[in-house]
């Protein structure tokens, strides 16, 4: 998917999210904010995906203010909250009649932890939603018939404190279809995407391998992934992809992909004529 007129403005509004996060003195906050307006901004190439740009962009104003991991302090508070609803979410699908379609939209409705996409969330509240929600795009027959042939799943992690809710995912996959689950993170930290040590927090590596992509965007974007990465995903039969900047950077890739995510802005939502808020499955082939 390529960048759209629109996006420059979510893009400055992360650049000044990111400097209040990180808690840097109001003077670089001004500097490095006025630098992404005037020297970053304008000379972008629309026909990148979003998470190019954005990661280009991140990497700039972590020089300007030297801060590594500008989300460090909101990662550690949703990673606390989702995992305090582990519990009483796993007793939902014990009483669900299709356990597995539960499980997928639990994992949706952790993907509005995303402070990339929007400032504000209620997880609560968007649980109760997605749950009484049905699809925009509903795959999940061409699903169903993947796993039942396709043992061997590579799983494209998104957020931080989204990552509980894919552990219960991954949990009923091996429940129902003795599914062997790779789970691919992020490098470095960027946004407050996942990486190694948000996985792990969560109990990933209890049910699932755990690598890094060797990307640091908010979505994997292939060009930045490192061999050992590329080497699973090229011949991965049956991939999910959870979040919007996965979906961003991957929509256009010929793969036997289904992508697991939330609409969060008008121009993912004008992309796919559907309304801001709809929850996906869609298969890629």
């Amino acid at each position: 998917m390529k960048t759209y007129p629109e996006c420059l403005s979510c893009l400055l509004k992360q650049t000044i999210q990111t400097v209040k996060f990180a808690k840097v003195k109001n003077k670089l906050q001004q500097k490095t904010i006025k630098f992404i307006e005037k020297n970053f901004l304008p000379y972008v190439n629309l026909s990148f995906c979003p998470p190019k740009i954005s990661r280009n962009m991140h990497i700039k104003i972590k020089n300007l203010i030297k801060v590594n991991d500008p989300y460090v302090h909101v990662k550690i508070k949703y990673n606390k909250i989702a995992m305090s609803l582990y519990k009483s979410l796993k007793n939902k699908i014990k009483k669900s009649d299709d356990k597995l379609l539960t499980a997928i939209k639990i994992a949706v409705a952790g993907n509005i932890i995303d402070f990339g996409a929007q400032l504000t969330f209620d997880i609560k509240k968007d649980l109760s939603d997605v749950l009484n929600k049905n699809f925009a795009i509903f795959d999940y027959k061409k699903l169903k018939q993947k796993l039942k042939s396709v043992k061997d799943i590579l799983y494209l992690a998104d957020n931080t404190g989204e990552t509980i809710f894919d552990r219960i995912l991954i949990e009923q996959l091996i429940e129902t279809y003795n599914s062997s689950v790779i789970y691919a993170v992020k490098e470095k930290p960027i946004l407050n995407d996942a990486t190694f040590e948000d996985a792990v927090f969560a109990g990933i590596d209890k049910y699932a391998q755990i690598i890094s992509c060797g990307a640091d965007s908010p979505g994997i974007v292939l060009e930045y992934c490192n061999k050992e990465f590329l080497k699973i995903f090229n011949k991965s039969k049956l991939i999910i992809s959870k979040g919007q900047g996965n979906f961003e950077a991957l929509d256009k890739i010929k793969k036997p992909i289904f992508f697991l995510f939330k609409i969060k802005c008008d121009v993912v939502s004008d992309y796919m004529n559907l309304p801001v808020g709809s929850i996906i499955l869609k298969s890629n082939l």
